[in-house]
C-alpha cells in the first residue's frame, strides 16, 4: 500500500466512523482529520505531478 492509498484508507474511515456516531466534539475532530488527510493527499499527488512533468521535459 502506497502513501496515497494509506491516507485515502484513513480519511475514509474517519468519514465512516463520523457517520456512526452522535458526540458532536467526536465527529468534527474525525472530520478535520480526515480533511488533514485528503490535504496530504493533494500535496503529494501535486508533487508527483510536478516531478512527473520535469522528468517528461
Amino acid at each position: 500500500m502506497n502513501t496515497i492509498q494509506y491516507l485515502e484508507d484513513q480519511a475514509a474511515r474517519a468519514e465512516r466512523l463520523a457517520k456512526r456516531i452522535t458526540d458532536t466534539p467526536t465527529i468534527e475532530k474525525l472530520l478535520t482529520f480526515a480533511g488533514e488527510r485528503r490535504r496530504e493527499i493533494e500535496v503529494i499527488a501535486g508533487r508527483r505531478v510536478i516531478y512527473g512533468s520535469r522528468r517528461n521535459r
